[in-house]
């Protein structure tokens, strides 16, 4: 084979798909003649067998040279895991059940259900499947990552919990209905202030990740940030106001208050009543006189109804 041709071979055989590459190489081989399969074969780095096939073709009674939509038969490819072997996608299931039957001491219960982990459980059991694989199988089957989610309770629910929520849905319903505003209240987790680590990622140049400090103690000087979060129900808006003061009642209804004047009365100029949801913690908790005392002086400064209700 001359340099010229094996030059054409390598820059064409990128471009091309699956069936067009064997009916190339084919013909490249078909033109060299005897021995054309296997010179063909170790420039491409395409087997002889798939050349042959090639050769094959074009050479059967019959043949076209046109395009076709398919690179393969229909029906042709490696066949999937879970349909060689039904039994993968049970086994998976029942690896994934975070309360499966057999072994109590089964230590999936207690590590990262990770592709790898359930790679390692399936070969335990006598399976060759990679994590890619289970991955796929995992998309296919409607999971997804997913971290932990506050949800369970220790005390049993409150018997008119879900007549609670109801009232609070309704009310919700009917102040919007009247364009009052609807809020939602809550205190987040304080930070500490000062170069620190955070979660996540961000470009940078490689091996120049952006230096923080190697400890997250508090810096007595810079104190915490306490973020507080007023939702606008209806208007889908959020406002955060972050303060380095204790989360007290006094900085709960002054958070209320800032919203209001940056963005409340421009939005419902016309506003005669706030109704505001809350859990019934933190500052703004069921049992804190102090503000109830506060989101009253609140209400007689704007001249506007406040309505609280708290989250059973």
């Amino acid at each position: 084979m001359d340099n010229a041709t094996a030059e054409r071979i390598r820059n064409m055989l990128p471009m091309l798909n699956e069936r067009q590459r064997r009916l190339y190489l084919a013909n490249e081989a078909k033109a060299i003649g005897y021995g054309g399969i296997s010179q063909v074969s170790q420039v491409s780095g395409v087997s002889r067998v798939t050349i042959t096939l090639g050769m094959s073709e074009i050479n059967s009674k019959g043949y076209q040279p046109q395009t076709q939509d398919r690179c393969r038969r229909e029906g042709g490819g490696r066949k999937l895991t879970e349909t060689k072997n039904p039994q993968i996608v049970k086994e998976l299931e029942e690896l994934l059940e975070p309360y499966t039957k057999g072994d109590p001491m089964n230590p999936l219960k207690w590590t990262s259900k990770s592709t790898r982990v359930l790679e390692a459980a399936f070969k335990q059991k006598g399976y060759m499947i990679s994590d890619t694989t289970i991955a796929e199988i995992l998309k296919a089957q409607g999971y997804s990552l997913q971290s932990n989610k506050k949800d369970l309770s220790i005390k049993s629910s409150h018997p008119d919990r879900e007549a609670q929520f109801e009232y609070i849905n309704k009310t919700a319903q009917e102040y919007m209905n009247a364009q009052q505003p609807v809020i939602s209240i809550d205190a987040k987790k304080k930070e500490n202030i000062g170069n620190f680590i955070n979660k996540g990622a961000e470009y940078s140049r490689k091996r120049e990740p952006v230096k923080v400090l190697d400890h997250d103690f508090p810096i007595k000087e810079l104190g915490k940030a306490t973020p507080y979060g007023i939702y606008d129900i209806m208007k889908n808006a959020g406002f955060v106001n972050v303060g380095i003061s204790s989360d007290t009642a006094e900085f709960a209804v002054e958070s209320i208050k800032k919203w209001w004047y940056k963005m409340g009365q421009e939005t419902y100029p016309k506003a005669q009543r706030i109704y505001i949801t809350a859990d019934s913690g933190g500052s703004n908790g069921v049992r804190v006189k102090l503000w109830k005392v506060k989101l009253q002086e609140l209400s007689n400064e704007l001249g506007i109804k406040i309505k609280i209700s708290h989250f059973p």
